[in-house]
């Protein structure tokens, strides 16, 4: 059923399930984002809690609770009353965080509610602007021992999970550095404690444009119009990488068992949010691509998502540090 069609039909519902579909924005939203501020997930978070406020009229807030790969903020939700005040914005990490850890603390099918899907940004390979790397090829070249470091924001983020699919693909290994988020990692790159990061695109471009970063390659299937002079992987020339491509997409989650009514009218407030003409600006300035999805769209993503990495984990025997 379309969109439209299901607030048609909620807009007929008896007084009990129209009380819920209000519930949604009667409160204060709190929307966590799990990691450090200043990464992808916390830039995202922020952007489209400032529309969501625009169109829904309530107080949202952003709360960052890093640690664990996101898990630990990641539970608060999971644990929380499901009517629409808690919400989630998270990245394909969510189904590969729990298959390094074993340990999860939920399930994350059976914890959350999928609402829509935000943007998808590529990844893109950062050195310090002094580096003696200047192009994929050498940095390749530095994984061929496995001592090499490259910093990512924690074991299981996509910027983990890129590392490793360039070195599956490339038959290199790094030292990876886990950060509790990118922008962390960034900070010490750009000190040059750290040589190497592969990063959100959107979280890092603030600093390649300034000239605090070097970008050396970008994940996405073509260049970038924002970085016209920055190479693709697939452009690259090395063995390996001639079809690499590679995106972080987002999402919006509520806990588990929320009501559907709830579910449609964040649904739609974030359809809103989204189709903002300043918000798409927004994210295209971070080289993202913003677009809503359905909750069923969203969560056909993440499961396709589940059976790509979960294999890769098992088979790289990837475990937290």
């Amino acid at each position: 059923m379309r969109l439209f069609a299901v607030i048609g039909a909620l807009a007929g519902l008896a007084f009990g399930s129209g009380a819920a579909f209000a519930q949604a924005f009667d409160k204060p939203i709190k929307i966590m984002a799990p990691y450090a501020p200043g990464g992808n997930i916390d830039v995202t978070a922020r952007i489209i809690a400032d529309k969501l406020r625009e169109v829904t009229g309530a107080t949202v807030i952003v709360e960052n609770k890093a640690g664990a790969s996101g898990m630990i903020g990641s539970d608060i939700v999971a644990r929380a009353a499901p009517d629409g005040t808690n919400l989630l914005v998270s990245a394909n990490s969510l189904v590969a965080v729990p298959a390094i850890y074993g340990n999860a603390p939920y399930d994350w099918r059976a914890a959350f509610t999928p609402i829509t899907h935000i943007q998808r940004v590529p990844a893109v390979l950062v050195v310090p602007p002094n580096s003696p790397i200047k192009t994929l090829a050498d940095f390749i070249a530095m994984g061929k021992d496995g001592k090499f470091p490259v910093a990512d924001s924690g074991v299981g983020t996509t910027n983990h999970l890129a590392i490793e699919l360039i070195g599956e693909a490339t038959n290199t290994k790094y030292t990876l550095v886990h950060y509790k988020g990118s922008g962390a990692a960034m900070i010490d790159v750009m000190a040059g404690q750290v040589p190497a990061q592969v990063d959100q695109l959107n979280a890092a471009i603030g600093n390649i444009k300034s000239g605090k970063l070097r970008a050396i390659a970008v994940s996405s299937d073509k260049r970038v119009p924002q970085l016209p002079d920055v190479p693709t992987f697939k452009e690259s020339g090395v063995k390996g990488l001639e079809n690499f491509t590679f995106a972080t997409f987002t999402g919006l989650f509520g806990p588990a068992k929320m009501p559907p009514e709830v579910v449609a009218k964040i649904n739609e407030a974030m359809v809103k949010v989204l189709k903002d003409p300043a918000v798409v600006a927004r994210f295209a300035e971070l080289t993202a691509e913003a677009y809503p999805t359905t909750p069923q769209e969203t969560a056909a993503m993440f499961d396709a998502e589940d059976k790509m990495v979960v294999p890769l984990i098992k088979k790289l025997q990837i475990k937290p540090e």
